[in-house]
Order: C-alpha cells, then sequence, then structure tokens
C-alpha cells in the first residue's frame, strides 16, 4: 500500500512538474518556457532614448519647444541638443524626435519638397509618400517630425502618417504625451501666451519623464491676422491716387 501511494505520489509530482515550470501539461503540446518580461530589461543599452517636443498654437503665435537631453542605456550622453529648428528663412518651424542624422536628412527632404510645392500641407504629404514608398528610407531613417506654418501643425511618421491637429497642439518624443496633455489642459486659461502655455506644459513633461531635462530651445512663428494687409493696400492705392492728382 505504501509503495503504491508513493508511486502515485511520485506520478503526480512528475505530471505537475511542466505546468510549475511553465510547459503546456498535455501530450503533443509545444514546451513554452516561462519568460519574465520587464521594460527596463529588454530596453537596448546602445539605442538613444531622447525627447520631448511640444507645439502649441493660440492667440496668434506658433510655438515649437524641446528639450536638450540625449539618454543612452542609463547614462546622459548629451544636455544641450537642439533639436527644433526653421526652414524657409523662418517662415516653417520643426522639431523632431529620434536620431539625429536621420532628422537631419528629413529636415533636408521636407525642404526640398517646400520649395517644390510651397503648402505646407502638400509639401508634408508628398514627403510622407517618398517616406513610405522608398524602402531604404522607411527602414533606415528613425524619426518623427513636427513641423507647423501660419496655417497647420502636422505631424508627420515614417509610417506616412500625416496628421494635422486641429487643437494646434501635438506633442512627440518620449514625454511628448505628458506635455501635450498639459498644454491642452492649459491652453484654454486666457492668461497665458502660447510661448508660456508651452514653457509650463514642458516643465511637467521634464518634471515627469525621465528621458527629458529643463534645457529648452523654442522656436516661434507669428499668425498675420486676415485683415492687416488689407488696410496697407487701401492705403497705398489711395497715396498713389493722390499722387496722380
Amino acid at each position: 500500500m505504501s509503495m503504491f501511494l508513493k508511486s502515485s505520489a511520485s506520478l503526480l509530482s512528475s505530471a505537475a512538474r511542466p505546468a510549475i515550470r511553465g510547459l503546456a501539461s498535455f501530450p503533443g503540446a509545444r514546451a513554452m518556457p516561462l519568460r519574465m518580461y520587464s521594460h527596463e530589461t529588454e530596453k537596448d543599452p546602445n539605442r538613444m532614448y531622447a525627447t520631448t517636443v511640444l507645439s502649441v498654437r493660440k492667440n496668434g503665435k506658433v510655438v515649437i519647444i524641446g528639450d536638450g537631453q540625449v539618454t543612452q542605456g542609463s547614462f546622459v550622453v548629451k544636455d544641450n541638443a537642439k533639436k527644433v529648428r526653421t526652414l524657409l528663412d523662418g517662415k516653417v518651424i520643426t522639431g523632431f524626435a529620434g536620431a539625429a542624422v536621420d532628422a537631419i536628412t528629413l529636415f533636408e527632404k521636407l525642404e526640398a519638397k517646400l520649395e517644390q510645392y510651397p503648402q505646407l500641407l502638400r509639401a508634408a504629404v508628398e514627403l510622407a509618400k517618398e517616406w513610405r514608398s522608398d524602402k531604404h528610407l522607411r527602414r533606415m531613417l528613425n524619426a518623427v517630425l513636427v513641423v507647423a506654418d501660419k496655417d497647420v501643425s502636422l505631424t508627420l511618421s515614417g509610417n506616412g502618417d500625416v496628421l494635422e491637429h486641429g487643437d494646434g497642439v501635438c506633442g512627440i518624443g518620449s514625454g511628448g504625451v505628458y506635455a501635450q496633455c498639459a498644454a491642452l489642459a492649459l491652453k484654454d486659461m486666457p492668461d497665458l501666451s502660447a510661448e508660456e502655455v508651452a514653457r509650463r506644459s514642458m516643465k511637467i513633461a521634464s518634471d515627469t519623464c525621465i528621458y527629458t531635462n529643463h534645457n529648452y530651445v523654442i522656436e516661434t512663428l507669428d499668425i498675420p491676422a486676415e485683415g492687416d494687409a488689407k488696410p496697407k493696400e487701401e492705403g497705398d492705392a489711395g497715396k498713389g491716387s493722390k499722387d496722380s492728382k
């Protein structure tokens, strides 16, 4: 009797071992070992993580602000990187998240498209089409852009996405969600300008995201009012008619 109980116990324990180890216990099933997944353990130490870039459009101003931190693994490689710049003599402002070399390449391509298609939305769509259709660009260039002019604010990605932000607020990068949510909450405060909204939102992102610091680079674009050119044209016309007399 005791031998029967011992043999039964050994059979039960051997049958339970696969389940304890995370393996399938029924015949013919594939053995799947247990793995513990962690955000930190899966992170590639050779990959550079960075960035928060935010764009805010309010009261005749468009602002793009970016932090300066570049992180590789647990090491801060640089704390004053410039991720925001202007294109077309200041008519377009842009910021990037991702590899700097890839972003510079995309800046150059976007500027070339803007010279070919003066409208930013059309130029962005043409760039996204080229980015999406070209295998070399899609696989090798790893960056996301935020671009804005006096009319629209856009996000461009390597997936062929061209997103127009109707509320005038967009954020990209590791802390982009924090900054964008903060800017959406602060934008309705009447006493805050676009730059003040951007700075306060970036401070929240910097305090929350470990890949974002407090060294900011800001570019601002003025949006001309619709009626600004009309009085000037009327004055010039009146002056011309007076001189003709």
